[in-house]
């Protein structure tokens, strides 16, 4: 990924945040990522640690529309996604026997209620909902607006060790070619 393409996400990021009343922390944590698969405007997210605890962690995220954040899941991460501004697409499976469930409906929980979902079936969240995603659980999500607004509130957050891709060419981080100045430091960087 080009740093030129992350200095954009973080000014197309920045200039929403400011037109919908988000006022970022000192110093803030951030992330760009193309999920190692070279194509941003389809496989991309860009995230900010808000705070990092011992028991628990706060992200805001931000894609455009179609963007999507791959399929994945976590073995010890519980968290709730937020629909914070926009509309946001999300598809899930739970595991069987460990193996991903196609098949068989289970239960997940929606704005504090416990509804039914069938495997990849979409869920849209509207601004203001959210969705709780225990660990086990394959997900994966964008927006279907134009661009959108992402709160997660999680237990404690292992980027490194507590995400399992189905597709094995992801990396959690991207490999970024240097064209340009970075305009803000992000979590992957080495200085």
């Amino acid at each position: 990924m080009k740093r030129s393409e992350i200095n954009n996400a973080v000014q197309v990021a920045s200039l929403c945040f400011e037109k919908n009343g988000w006022v970022l922390p000192p110093q803030p944590k951030w992330d760009v990522t193309d999920f190692g698969l070279g194509d941003f405007t389809s496989s991309g997210l860009l995230l900010i640690n808000l705070c990092e605890e011992e028991e628990y962690c706060e992200k805001l995220m931000f894609a455009l529309k179609n963007q999507e954040t791959p399929l994945h899941y976590h073995k010890k991460k519980k968290e709730d996604i937020i629909c914070r501004q926009g509309i946001l697409a999300l598809h899930f499976w739970n595991i069987v026997d460990g193996k991903m469930n196609t098949e068989h409906a289970f239960m997940l929980k929606k704005n504090g209620r416990y509804e039914e979902v069938q495997p990849s079936e979409k869920i849209i969240l509207q601004a203001g909902e959210r969705v709780t995603i225990p660990p086990g659980i394959w997900h994966k999500f964008y927006p279907e607006s134009e661009e959108c607004i992402i709160g997660e509130v999680s237990t404690a957050n292992d980027d490194l060790n507590d995400n399992f891709f189905d597709n094995p060419k992801i990396g959690r981080y991207a490999a970024i070619v240097e064209d340009e100045p970075a305009i803000v430091k992000l979590l992957s960087d080495k200085n």
